[in-house]
Formats: C-alpha cells, sequence, structure tokens
C-alpha cells in the first residue's frame, strides 16, 4: 500500500519497489498480499473503484512470486502463528520469508516486538534497513 499513497513508510517500500524493477531483489509474497492490498486501498478512502481496479493491473503486471499457504508452507505458517500469537495472515508473511531465507519488511513494530527466534531475524521494520 506504501506504494501507493504518501505516508510513514513510503519512501523506503518505494526503494525496494525500485530495486526489485531493477533486477536487484526479488519478492516473494503469499497470494493474499494482492487481496489485502487492494482492500486496504479500498477502505483507505482515497481512491474510486476505476482507480483500484488500476492499480490491481499494476500490481499485477508486477509479477511478483506469490505463493499458494499449503503443504509445508502452510504448517510452518500455523507453527509460526501459534508460537508467536499471530494471525495466520500475518504469520504466512513471516513464514514464507522464513522458509526461503529471505528478508520481509513491515511498518508494524508490534508484530514484530511479538516475535520470537526464529522469526525475529527475518523481519525488519521497513525504516531499518532499506537503504542498501
Amino acid at each position: 500500500m506504501k506504494w501507493f499513497v504518501d505516508e510513514e513508510g513510503s519512501e523506503e517500500a518505494l526503494r525496494i519497489r525500485r530495486r526489485y524493477v531493477e533486477g536487484e531483489a526479488e519478492i516473494v509474497a503469499p497470494e493474499l498480499i494482492v487481496f489485502e492490498a487492494l482492500n486496504a486501498l479500498r477502505f483507505k478512502g482515497l481512491f474510486t473503484a476505476q482507480e483500484v481496479k488500476r492499480i490491481s493491473e499494476a500490481l499485477d503486471a508486477y509479477a511478483f512470486d506469490l505463493r499458494p499457504l499449503r503443504g509445508r508452507y502452510a504448517a510452518h505458517a500455523l507453527d509460526a502463528a501459534y508460537e508467536n500469537d499471530l494471525t495466520l495472515y500475518d504469520a504466512s508473511y513471516i513464514s514464507l520469508a522464513s522458509l526461503e531465507g529471505a528478508q520481509m519488511y513491515t511498518a508494524d513494530r508490534k508484530l514484530v516486538e511479538k516475535l520470537r527466534e526464529p522469526y525475529r531475524r527475518r523481519v525488519k521494520i521497513i525504516h531499518e534497513d532499506t537503504q542498501s
């Protein structure tokens, strides 16, 4: 959402997007990300239905590596949810980062504070480490 709404963390999020577009970074995410992003934009009250449809098309054009929650990934996400008292939504992102050996960025400080190891090491507040 920070790619489309100017808010705290937008500059860092746009830097990550630039790195992705230039082939310097990969974006792997749960399939859920599209639903969550579009729903958040819809309820932000800043966009018309047509604008959110265009954003949906833009997200599709990025061709992120989106993963369905099943098999080993689903089991890992459930473990992460129970071990850290998280929603399965949040755990799906953290679990995917863990399984991929990747870094997850979030602006949700409360979420990060809840995390125990080994999950915590995979998650950074968007402001902490986006300069590279």
